[in-house]
């Protein structure tokens, strides 16, 4: 019997339970009705330097600093497929899952240490409180940059608008969105599909 599925789901919200956390579980949850074994994590909850650009990475592919990205890097090399959400806040990313991201320098840096972008498959998760989807297309742009410079497909794109309410109070708004949480399982299913018919 071949190896399950393993997916990584990553929230760059620090809201537990809101809108964000909400769908990337959704994916998740989908991903394990096809026998896939799952894992979450909160970008928030590691303790990441920014990159400083030095370039110190390069000849050996890691980073000066060792921090909680030496666990994410972990994590993120024993999953085949990355779910990684954020809310938009001021029409970007979180700061929490941009540095996350812009860390990745690192491994790509070096030919040896740049194995762990090959072979992976991608969904990503936009929320955002504005009802006009296009508000998310600087965070949805990103995620697909990055993903086709590191040769990384893109399964689904779960775009979340008008989910914002009224601040922490409003909790997962995106409960009361049939059609995006369904959007949210059918790019779980697509991607534990896609690891297994490549």
């Amino acid at each position: 019997m071949p190896d399950a599925v393993r997916v990584l789901g990553v929230v760059g919200s620090p809201r537990e339970g809101g809108n964000t956390d909400t769908l990337v579980s959704t994916v998740l949850e989908a991903a394990e009705s096809l026998g896939a074994k799952t894992s979450k994590l909160f970008v928030d909850r590691y303790a990441i330097a920014p990159c400083r650009s030095c370039g110190a990475c390069v000849p050996t592919g890691r980073c000066i600093y060792r921090d909680g990205m030496d666990e994410l890097l972990s994590a993120l090399g024993e999953h085949d497929v990355w779910v990684l959400g954020t809310p938009v806040y001021w029409w970007g990313p979180t700061a929490q899952l941009k540095t996350f991201v812009d860390r990745w320098f690192a491994p790509w840096a070096n030919a040896e240490t740049r194995k762990l972008f090959r072979g992976r498959v991608a969904v990503t998760v936009v929320a955002l409180g504005d009802s006009h989807a296009a508000v998310a297309r600087h965070t949805v742009g990103m995620f697909s940059d990055v993903f086709t410079f590191l040769g990384i497909p893109v399964v689904g794109t779960v775009v979340a608008p008008g989910v914002g309410g009224s601040g922490i109070a409003a909790g997962a708004d995106v409960l009361r969105r049939p059609e995006i949480l369904d959007a949210a399982r059918e790019a779980g299913r697509a991607a534990v599909e896609r690891v297994r018919s490549p």
